[in-house]
């Protein structure tokens, strides 16, 4: 028996990182699921190994959103859960930021959530589950990536927001807070084959050795079990919460 037997599930950004490893741990769990991205080659590919649905999906288009569910419907009769776990980084300082720039995090990180809960959600069956993908940096601040933090903090009000609304259908609305993970997102230079990985991957190691408490970058498997607590009934008493998962970082800083 697996924890999300007969349950079907939307995961979007799952072409890759966070969102594969979500992917494949709730099809082992038991879950139909259908994976949602932009990346249709990877999306396919990643659909057809583990035996799930592949649509693709711009999570920043309420069209779009709305033919996803309704294929998810088609394809399964029902929907039980959502993961909004599409986003995107961009690094820079805030007065450097071009509108542009802002309006395109804003557009897939803030508007993305917004619309599956807003499409999602009373599509639901009573009892379901939203996981919405927050950040570390939607609980403090951190120099660079302000564009970023300002939709993880509004990904936490949207949140508590939904998890209000949709409780009188025992409908659970929850947040993922990760720290440094370790994809693409975090390492863009797993996305260039001319880029010294190796390289960047011992910098980026040495950098988490001193930030983050347990010394090491997490790795995304770890994110999609706390998804899989989020999406089960083992957290059947808990929502409106924004769970992190970041080593300890936002812990502190030890001097020691």
């Amino acid at each position: 028996m697996g924890k999300l037997d007969g349950r079907v599930v939307l995961v979007t950004g799952a072409a890759r990182g966070q969102g594969e490893q979500e992917a494949r741990l709730f099809r082992a769990e038991g879950a139909e699921v259908v994976l949602a991205d932009v990346l249709d080659e990877q999306g396919e590919a990643l659909a057809e190994e583990i035996g799930a649905l592949y649509l693709s999906l711009d999570v920043g288009d309420e069209e779009q959103w709305r033919a996803a569910v309704g294929a998810a419907k088609r394809a399964y009769g029902h929907l039980d859960g959502l993961v909004n776990n599409a986003g995107i980084l961009r690094f820079n300082s805030l007065v450097d930021t071009p509108l542009d720039e802002f309006m395109q995090v804003l557009r897939v990180n803030q508007v993305g959530c917004f619309l599956g809960i807003k499409t999602v959600g009373p599509e639901l069956e009573d009892g379901g589950t939203i996981v919405n993908t927050a950040s570390y940096t939607g609980l403090t601040g951190m120099a660079g990536v302000g564009t970023y933090a300002a939709t993880k903090h509004a990904v936490l009000g949207l949140t508590r927001v939904a998890a209000l609304e949709l409780a009188p259908r025992g409908i659970r609305v929850n947040a993922m807070c990760p720290g440094a993970i370790d994809t693409a997102m975090s390492n863009p230079s797993l996305l260039d084959p001319d880029a010294d990985q190796e390289g960047t991957a011992k910098a980026l190691d040495g950098l988490y050795r001193k930030l983050v408490p347990l010394g090491r970058i997490g790795r995304p498997e770890e994110v999609a079990r706390l998804a899989l607590f989020l999406t089960s009934e083992d957290s059947s008493y808990v929502t409106g919460q924004p769970f992190v998962i970041d080593g300890g970082w936002l812990a502190g800083v030890s001097v020691i």
